[in-house]
């Protein structure tokens, strides 16, 4: 479980941003943050990852104290994907996801076996290992994608981090990268926290919301419960119903307020 104890944070020194935010993401299950534009999604997503320190609060995974810890411990414990990722133009797949390895040793036959093995596994997992051998500057923006997932994933932690991982994808490539995630999490049980934007996508690919609003918590809980037309009306501005049908959820935008 990760557990965020008042965390306060600010861009600058006269206004905090986040204040006193008292949060937990449940272990096992995929969580999303939603909000519309500057309402603190990703810098909640970056304090977790510490990528941003908090100024004040702490934050715990399990019972260890992120604030307490070095970088690279950290990296063995969550493994983040964010909004824009670069590599070098002539890199190959296989050698992008070896990079998750770096924070292993490498020394004995031993270490060696296992970072090859953890590779192999980051890219089947992702379902791109027939392409590890493709340079990644010539791969399709869904491709590129789970290849920065397939990264992370050779990091073999219990948490990943994705901030908005579906953005600049086309509807097929969206769909695509939300499938994988939900794979990894139905079948290796990793704890995910993702930034979305689309509802529909948060509704339908999470277990938990996480809803905020110029750096406040506005709603959390199970997907179902929080997502509702007030909700969505108070939030994003927007008016609109719900409709189920069979197990899945849409909301159904009507017009803007």
């Amino acid at each position: 479980m990760i557990k965020l104890e008042n965390i306060s944070f600010s861009y600058n020194k006269k206004q905090e941003f986040i204040k006193d935010l008292s949060l937990e993401f449940k272990s096992g299950e995929i969580t999303t943050i939603l909000g519309p534009n500057g309402s603190g999604k990703s810098t909640l997503l970056h304090m977790i990852s510490t990528y941003l320190k908090p100024k004040s609060g702490k934050i715990y995974l399990g019972d260890k104290d992120l604030g307490k810890l070095k970088q690279k411990e950290i990296a063995k414990y969550i493994s983040c994907v964010y909004q824009e990722n670069e590599s070098p133009d002539d890199i190959t797949v296989r050698d992008l996801v070896a990079f998750g390895r770096t924070i292993y040793p490498n020394v004995k036959k031993e270490d060696k076996e296992e970072n090859e093995k953890m590779i192999d596994f980051a890219l089947k997992a992702t379902g791109i290992d027939e392409i590890q051998n493709k340079k990644v500057v010539n791969l399709s923006g869904g491709q590129k994608q789970r290849a920065f997932i397939a990264m992370s994933l050779a990091q073999n932690t219990d948490v990943l981090l994705l901030d908005e991982p579906t953005t600049y994808l086309d509807i097929y490539h969206q769909i695509e990268i939300l499938e994988v995630v939900k794979t990894l999490n139905e079948k290796y049980n990793i704890t995910i926290i993702m930034v979305l934007h689309d509802l529909n996508q948060a509704i339908n690919y999470s277990h938990n919301i996480v809803i905020m609003k110029n750096g406040k918590l506005i709603k959390q809980g199970k997907s179902e419960q929080v997502m509702d037309e007030g909700t969505i009306k108070d939030v994003y501005n927007v008016t609109g119903y719900i409709h189920k049908q069979d197990e899945e959820v849409y909301f159904i935008p009507k017009q803007i307020c």
